[in-house]
């Protein structure tokens, strides 16, 4: 069935219920990952995960739905979670909804499906499944996102708090969700006893990046400068800032000289090129420098590298931040 946030989140705030799968796709995968901790939260803090990946359900279709109906060794409920699942899973979630019993839910996490897929198109049609399509929430949405996490967790917002949050985040549901649930936190909030929180509240807890922290990180990478992003990096080890903002800028600045060096390519001159695509003045050098660096087929590799990185950090919370540091060293190291 195609459900609304409405129903998705009651189903997944009583754990499943009768429900055997929770397709999410869309391009928000950090939403659907929220979702899905959404789930892990209603489940209890014993309750078993089993990962599957999209190539061991390719390879053995009933392994889906014998992992659903399998009995944890020592009793503790279970959930099964898929991520970066696409249209390869499709005999296994046919396999899952036709199995005679099933008593483990299933949260699938498919952000390249299409909607008019196969996969899709068998999660609508059962009656034991939710399809929800996610999409990354922008301006008052987004704000309006927050303050319902926020009164959620017993928080009432003051002026300003959530527009913060938003930006704090860069729009990713899961990183303001995490502030969202720090601030409920350290104010001590919940539903039966509701706090207020301003903007001096989130100041205590906050990990706000302004594009000035977030140039040199995304600079030092392009230019190959391993020391220099070292130095940008320090001073965010003690911030419990999540690594998502600077991941999505430099995607955005990889994508940018990709399209910049294919016209080069093309036979457009470098100062042409800077000039048409309306480069700030002081950034024309270090711009022409880095396309003279790079060619088209690196960029989009290092494009494929970062949001690769940006995926196992919202699936490894804490020690995504290792792994990204980890990636953009050795992508500014790369010659």
């Amino acid at each position: 069935m195609k459900a609304t946030q409405a129903q998705l989140t009651a189903a997944l705030d009583r754990g499943g219920g009768d429900i055997r799968l929770f397709l999410l796709h869309g391009p928000d995968e950090s939403g659907a990952l929220a979702f899905a901790t959404r789930l892990a939260r209603s489940m209890g803090e014993a309750a078993e995960r089993v990962d599957l990946d999209a190539a061991s359900l390719r390879n053995d279709p009933a392994k889906l739905a014998d992992e659903a109906a399998s009995l944890s060794l020592f009793g503790e409920r279970r959930f099964v979670r898929v991520v970066g699942a696409g249209e390869e899973s499709a005999d296994a979630v046919e396999a899952l909804l036709e199995a005679p019993s099933a008593g483990n839910p299933v949260v699938m996490i498919a952000p390249s499906v299409k909607a008019t897929g196969r996969l899709v198109k068998i999660a609508l049609a059962g009656d034991r499944a939710m399809s929800f399509a996610c999409y990354p929430p922008e301006g008052n949405n987004a704000e309006a996102l927050v303050t319902t996490m926020a009164r959620e967790q017993g928080l009432r917002l003051g002026a300003g708090v959530a527009a913060r949050i938003v930006r704090a985040g860069d729009g990713d549901r899961a990183i303001m969700a995490s502030e969202v649930d720090k601030l409920a936190l350290y104010l001590d909030a919940g539903v039966e006893h509701p706090r207020d929180a301003g903007m001096s509240d989130l100041a205590e807890i906050g990990a706000e990046l302004d594009e000035g922290e977030i140039t040199p990180i995304v600079e030092a990478v392009i230019a190959g400068d391993a020391s220099a992003l070292i130095a940008a990096l320090r001073p965010m080890e003690g911030a419990d800032a999540s690594p998502i903002p600077w991941l999505r800028a430099l995607a955005r600045r990889l994508a940018s000289l990709a399209e910049m060096r294919a016209a080069v390519d093309a036979g457009e001159g470098a100062g042409q090129v800077v000039k048409r695509f309306r480069v700030f003045w002081r950034e024309e050098g270090a711009t022409i420098a880095a396309l003279q660096r790079w060619s088209v087929q690196r960029l989009m590799r290092a494009l494929e590298i970062v949001r690769a990185t940006e995926r196992e950090v919202m699936a490894r919370g804490a020690a995504g931040r290792t792994i990204a540091d980890h990636q953009l060293l050795t992508l500014a190291r790369r010659r």
